[in-house]
């Protein structure tokens, strides 16, 4: 669907992207991630083709975007939605001529039977039928970004493009969001990216996910198997820190993944082993639907080989945490 190899883009001598290859699947909801100026939302940007690239290749659905004419261009970000994070509605139409605004640049009477009932569909499938006459200024900010979300599906294009679509939400909105763009995904059989910031984003409904940083991709893979076991790059990113760990004893990580998903072992190997231990940190996060994540232990030194030992033997990932004393 969407195939990116050696992209480079500079804005004057500033590399914003530096050989940057990916690969997204037809179908998928695809995370990008990484901190402010990492070059998320220009990489986007190069994928609809509103920024051009010094080198490397872009190819969506085959077609080399640096290569089409400005024609073939327009026919192809046709096939591509955009949504923003901060809406870009017009304060002076109501839900539904917002919503109508690319069928009027792409030459389509918004009034025409059938493409009014494509527009009062959508409004219907955002949840704002009782909306329809209102304009933004009465819209609460989850309901601006449903209103902008069906803005970009009504010339029914093959990609979402979703550029921090939901870091002007609180957390409860956002759910809401997220559970809408995964049903379009499902029932309009289309192709979602999502860039983001927010980690609650990519865990809950990405398949998989990109990591950048200072430009270039450091990381891809499945959510689960960047931010259960993180590496450096992406604790820090995280904002995980292990100052805070006790100083005694050993600190034993345990990570659960689709192996060991079973919290209850560790009171099953206390009641075994008949160990005193503290439970210093617990990260637990659903994954599209599977609870994974980690739980920071802290025993006796005396203990912890045979702690080390049953955890093993019970098919869990387990690091020790050594700290600075």
């Amino acid at each position: 669907m969407i195939e990116i190899k050696n992209l480079t883009k500079r804005f004057g001598d500033l590399v914003v992207l530096d050989d940057v290859s990916l690969k997204i699947n037809e179908g998928e909801i695809y995370g990008i991630i990484g901190q402010s100026g990492a070059g998320k939302s220009t990489l986007l940007r190069c994928i609809n083709g509103l920024e051009p690239y010094q080198s490397g290749s872009i190819r969506v659905d085959g077609q080399e975007v640096s290569a089409l004419s400005k024609a073939r261009l327009h026919d192809l970000q046709k096939q591509m939605g955009m949504i923003f994070q901060n809406f870009n509605l017009l304060s002076r139409l109501n839900v539904f001529d917002n919503v109508a605004l690319p069928m009027r640049f792409a030459g389509l009477n918004p009034r025409k039977p059938e493409n009014k009932r494509r527009i009062l569909d959508l409004i219907e499938m955002v949840g704002l039928s009782d909306k329809i006459r209102v304009r933004p200024r009465e819209l609460s900010g989850g309901q601006k970004q449903r209103v902008a979300i069906a803005r970009a599906l009504v010339l029914n294009p093959r990609i979402l493009l979703c550029d921090e679509a939901t870091s002007a939400l609180d957390p409860r909105t956002t759910q809401g969001i997220l559970s809408l763009l995964t049903r379009i995904r499902d029932e309009m059989k289309i192709t979602v990216v999502i860039v983001t910031h927010q980690m609650e984003v990519v865990k809950q409904i990405c398949e998989r996910v990109s990591f950048l940083k200072d430009s270039r991709l450091l990381l891809e893979g499945k959510p689960e198997e960047l931010f259960v076991i993180p590496n450096a790059d992406i604790s820090t990113f995280l904002g995980k820190s292990d100052e805070d760990l006790p100083r005694t004893g050993k600190n034993i990580c345990i990570y659960f993944t689709d192996n060991a998903q079973d919290v209850s072992l560790i009171s099953a190997m206390a009641r075994t082993l008949n160990v005193d231990f503290s439970i210093c940190r617990a990260d637990m996060t659903n994954f599209r639907g599977r609870t994974m994540g980690s739980l920071m232990l802290n025993v006796k030194e005396k203990d912890a080989s045979q702690v080390m030992d049953y955890l093993a033997k019970a098919d869990c990932i387990v690091k020790e945490v050594k700290t600075d004393v």
